[in-house]
């Protein structure tokens, strides 16, 4: 515990730039009693309405609840909902400086609407891509050269709505290299290929296994990746897929989430740990993979080795799929789960 407690008593000095796709979550609570007279599908009686910041915005949100200094770079349309997201951001004490408005695309939004604890339905507001938002590019280029300095690490949450391309992943990687940051990055399976050389990335085992079949498919060096099959279900699978997924993509680490099984973690020359999930009620795994590469990350700014981030990482995932919809984990939470295990 000793160890663990000096690894928290640094997370407030740390300084944390993410990097991503910037989603506001509406959940809509409610209760059903009947089903509709014009279609058979269940009418939810509204009870409570409530947002939260989604995918990049929640990496933020977690790092902050961990006591971290953060600033958040991304993209919202000039909207109601840019306005909320902002609102809340500035609330929780996260940096927006690098948070841009365009004229053309609107704020993603999710809408969850929920009834007796269950998800009824999802409505998704988003226009992918990044036509007419060069302004924004360039903003966002100008930004990180100007103040990478100033961070202890670059977390990129990639959703695949369109901020994160391959010309910009490269940026960063060069700029972090040349000042020694490391570089995080939740991934996104069409995007692999743009993860080459970076400290770290978090799949969950699916993302692995469609990232194997999607380099295989598209990239010209699929070659050179050693693995066979794309189905991962017995561990000597999956630590062979993680040995040359590390490998292919010359990481520092890898750390595949493998959900009530725990975690798996790769590390350049050494053997694949497994990490056990720690048994407990999952109600919803929205936000899990945004605790666990928040928590890793902040826990290697703090001096921890890979394995005791990643054994960390498994802790606050644990305790937000515990949760109603992507919350953030707090640093009390995580002190309690562990000198409670």
């Amino acid at each position: 515990m000793g160890t663990y407690e000096h690894i928290f008593s640094k997370f407030g000095r740390k300084n944390i730039l993410v990097i991503g796709d910037v989603i506001l979550d509406q959940y809509i609570q409610g209760s059903v009693s009947r089903i509709s007279p014009e279609a058979p599908v269940p009418v939810v009686l509204e009870k409570d309405s409530f947002y939260t910041p989604g995918g990049a915005a929640n990496v933020a949100h977690n790092l902050r609840g961990l006591g971290a200094k953060v600033t958040l770079i991304g993209r919202i349309g000039n909207d109601p909902e840019g306005h909320i997201l902002k609102r809340q951001l500035r609330k929780e004490g996260v940096g927006i400086r690098g948070l841009f408005t365009g004229k053309r695309l609107p704020t993603i939004c999710k809408t969850r609407v929920i009834a007796q604890g269950q998800q009824v339905v999802r409505i998704d507001r988003e226009k992918i891509g990044s036509s007419g938002e060069k302004d924004i590019q360039r903003n966002i280029y100008r930004f990180i050269e100007s103040n990478l300095k100033t961070f202890d690490a670059i977390i990129i949450s990639d959703y695949g709505k369109g901020l994160i391309t391959s010309d910009l992943v490269n940026f960063v990687r060069v700029q972090a290299l040349a000042k020694k940051k490391i570089i995080l990055v939740d991934p996104k399976v069409e995007h692999f290929s743009y993860y080459r050389n970076v400290t770290a990335i978090t799949p969950n085992l699916k993302e692995a296994e469609n990232a194997i079949r999607n380099i295989k498919i598209t990239s010209k060096s699929a070659g050179q990746l050693g693995i066979h099959s794309d189905k991962l279900e017995k561990d000597k699978d999956i630590n062979l897929a993680g040995v040359e997924l590390l490998r292919y993509l010359e990481l520092d680490a890898l750390l595949i989430t493998l959900g009530e099984r725990g975690m798996r973690l790769f590390e350049k020359g050494k053997n694949p740990v497994s990490i056990k999930t720690k048994a407990q009620e999952v109600y919803d795994v929205s936000g899990a993979g945004d605790a666990v590469i928040s928590a890793f990350t902040l826990s290697l700014t703090a001096g921890a080795t890979k394995r005791q981030a990643a054994q960390i990482a498994n802790f606050a995932g644990g305790i937000v799929v515990g949760k109603m919809g992507a919350v953030a984990v707090s640093k009390e939470e995580l002190l309690k789960a562990i000198k409670d295990q």
